[in-house]
């Protein structure tokens, strides 16, 4: 089986999104640019954000079994997803690398 490296790339914040439809409009603080998590289950790590977790987990579980090239010729190594967390007003994006 193959592990699964996580980075987290950027955190982005829509805040006219935010100041118009949330009672707290403020940049995500569940992770940091330049955190990495390295998986070799398709889990979710202790303490890992739902939302996030849903929004790449299968790509996750992809890598770990040793799949990857999602989206023909989207990326420019098959081995490598870039992906975000489902929250539209605070997303977080990520790098997803596949380890052989």
């Amino acid at each position: 089986m193959s592990k699964c490296k996580i980075t987290v790339i950027k955190r982005t914040f829509n805040e006219d999104i935010a100041k118009e439809y949330c009672s707290r409009p403020e940049i995500c603080s569940m992770f940091t640019e330049g955190e990495e998590y390295l998986l070799d289950t398709s889990q979710k790590p202790p303490g890992f954000c739902d939302g996030a977790w849903a929004g790449i987990s299968l790509y996750v579980f992809a890598f770990i079994h040793g799949g990857g090239g999602f989206y023909k010729d989207w990326m420019k190594d098959e081995r490598t997803m870039i992906a975000c967390c489902n929250d539209g007003v605070r997303p977080v994006i990520f790098k997803l690398e596949r380890i052989d």
